[in-house]
């Protein structure tokens, strides 16, 4: 287990959320690495915190895919594996492309420039080189497409899948050489949709989702 584990507070948060926090952030960077046991005793003395919020928080850990329990040996960082990655990639192709569809035929003008910022903001966050904040810029790139769907059990299904995913998310924008190629699909599918062009949206859409796959794919092959 790491030894730079510690504990970050939030005074606005319950103690479970923030021992998941600590423990998500940990896992996302690889200071705990897949395969590593979560120990309940070592890890709520390392935080300086009871047992239960940790089993709290690695329950919450299992239901984003970063932890799974095994028969007779506990919780564990969970692998990442091409199945894994490929079952969730597969269905966010699915419900992006339905999303960019329904946006192309229905954004607004405000929702345009919401997205125009989004994409902007995104642009500023690679500058950063923090992976972070790259990642929740290109969250909230994406969530400004759903919105503008008008569709709110679409949005509600997306939301659900967006922890499964943020995990692939991490690891594909570890990747800085992908960054270029990334930008410019954000402003095709922005420019797809200020021209209300449903195909050329979708076709961009699923060009993006897979190339997230196969860049991912590739990683996890040089983990193995």
């Amino acid at each position: 287990m790491t030894d730079n584990l510690e504990l970050n507070t939030n005074a606005y948060l319950p103690l479970r959320d923030v021992v998941f926090n600590t423990l998500r952030e940990a896992i996302l960077k690889g200071e705990l690495k897949p395969g590593e046991r979560l120990m309940e005793l070592q890890l709520a003395a390392k935080l300086g915190v009871s047992r239960t919020p940790i089993r709290e928080a690695i329950r919450m850990l299992e239901q984003e895919g970063l932890a799974v329990t095994i028969p007779r040996r506990g919780a564990e960082v969970a692998r990442m594996t091409e199945k894994d990655m490929e079952d969730v990639l597969q269905v966010r192709g699915a419900l992006d492309e339905l999303a960019v569809k329904l946006a192309a035929e229905s954004i607004t003008s405000e929702q345009l420039g919401i997205l125009e910022r989004a994409s902007a903001d995104f642009e500023r966050s690679l500058a950063t080189n923090n992976v972070k904040e790259i990642a929740q810029a290109d969250v909230a790139f994406h969530d400004a497409i759903y919105q503008a769907t008008g569709n709110s059990r679409l949005v509600n299904l997306l939301n659900n899948l967006r922890e499964q995913l943020y995990r692939y998310r991490v690891e594909y924008l570890k990747d800085s050489s992908s960054y270029p190629r990334l930008l410019k699909e954000h402003r095709d599918i922005v420019d797809s949709l200020r021209r209300k062009d449903k195909s050329a949206a979708a076709e961009i859409m699923l060009d993006h989702v897979r190339n997230q796959a196969e860049a991912v794919k590739n990683m996890i092959r040089e983990q193995e």
